[in-house]
């Protein structure tokens, strides 16, 4: 069995309402939901989602490949794009062609991928995150009302900037989720924009009114140092993780003893998720997956000893895919369907644009001459585009 081409698709999720966080606000109610799929001589299709920019950079690592050999390939691309380095849009690129891999060895097992990878439960806790800075105080008591109709009993605020805002929203939240909990967990993001000192100073006025589960991303997500010292300044759990790509980036905050939650961004791939959270249950620590549509790392959260509880953004997914997935109980429940359970529907998605210098219907044969080189054609002398550092959450 041989991996043969990819497929770069483009859809959205439609939110029905603005989304953002304290560094902005979407402009309108759809986002975009890059799909990728990869095609092998069997005629089985596996299906990644997320930013995959690089694609025809990374592809010819895989080309020719078993896709059963998943583990082995995450490791060589990375090796392809050693020279130049793996972080931001490379790293999720590759995080795209490794969840589609992930899929298809599912689906030839038969089984979902859940159970492939040792999981036990289907069912998958969680808490409500809405995305909800932009949102009106009314418009965030229904938006975690119908979170709470479905058995949640935690949910996290975005915020940092007003603390007269902030302290009656998360009231807000707090009391609409006490339909289900006489003490709802209550989580609060401030997305790295405080320096120490603010975060020190406004999580402890926060404190003195709520008691938090965590605050998140109080600080940028390399001040190992910084986030070390606030620990000790307030009562409230330290989760972050959700930018860094690559477990040399969280060395030095777990060597710090930085972080209390140890968080990955599901854009990044299932074998990256499954390395953090063992290196992360290596410390004591829990492991916490970020959302992206459709919530695939829930597979392999559910297969992880120190899974804690999985962020869910939304109730609905992208247009075009079938997901087999229910939210109840305060979770995902997770179905039977072989692969990760996406179904996708091409006849409502449309042709993606996976870079720059690739025309606009990618896929199998549709690629540049140098995607065709192989590790032996001196990778280092390959033309590679700059890519910013930061990835886009």
């Amino acid at each position: 069995m041989k991996i043969t081409g990819y497929r770069s698709l483009s859809t959205v999720h439609d939110w029905g309402r603005v989304t953002g966080d304290v560094n902005g606000v979407q402009s309108g109610n759809t986002t975009p939901v890059p799909v990728l799929l990869i095609e092998t001589d069997a005629g089985i299709d596996g299906i990644g989602l997320g930013a995959h920019g690089d694609v025809a950079r990374v592809f010819p690592a895989v080309e020719g490949e078993d896709p059963r050999s998943v583990v082995a390939l995450y490791d060589r691309m990375l090796d392809w794009v050693f020279k130049a380095g793996h972080g931001g849009p490379v790293f999720g690129t590759i995080g795209a062609i490794d969840m589609a891999l992930w899929d298809i060895k599912a689906k030839l097992a038969g089984e979902p991928l859940w159970r492939l990878l040792g999981g036990r439960e289907r069912f998958v806790p969680g808490y409500a995150s809405g995305l909800e800075y932009g949102l009106a105080d009314d418009e965030l008591a229904e938006l975690y009302g119908r979170f709470a109709d479905r058995g949640f009993k935690a949910g996290k605020l975005k915020g940092g900037r007003d603390l007269d805002r902030d302290l009656p929203r998360l009231e807000i939240m707090r009391d609409v989720l006490s339909r289900n909990s006489r003490r709802p967990a209550l989580m609060f993001d401030a997305n790295e924009s405080w320096n120490q000192a603010q975060a020190a100073r406004y999580v402890a006025a926060i404190e003195q009114q709520f008691d938090l589960t965590w605050v998140e991303e109080p600080l940028r997500r390399w001040d190992a140092a910084g986030l070390a010292a606030l620990r000790g300044k307030i009562r409230a759990a330290i989760a972050s993780g959700e930018n860094l790509t690559g477990l040399e980036q969280y060395r030095p905050l777990l060597d710090a003893k930085a972080l209390d939650v140890v968080q990955v961004g599901n854009v990044w791939g299932i074998t990256h998720f499954l390395r953090v959270a063992t290196l992360a249950h290596g410390h004591d620590l829990p492991v916490s997956p970020v959302a992206y549509n459709a919530n695939p790392i829930a597979h392999a959260a559910a297969a992880v000893p120190n899974l804690l509880t999985y962020e869910v953004q939304d109730l609905h997914f992208p247009v075009g895919l079938d997901v087999d997935q229910e939210f109840d109980e305060g979770g995902i429940i997770l179905g039977d369907r072989p692969g990760i359970g996406i179904i996708v529907d091409e006849s409502q998605l449309s042709p993606g644009n996976s870079g720059a210098d690739l025309p606009a219907s990618t896929g199998p044969h549709i690629r540049p001459e140098r995607a065709a080189l192989r590790l032996v054609a001196e990778p280092d002398v390959i033309d590679v585009p700059a890519v910013p550092l930061r990835p886009v959450s």
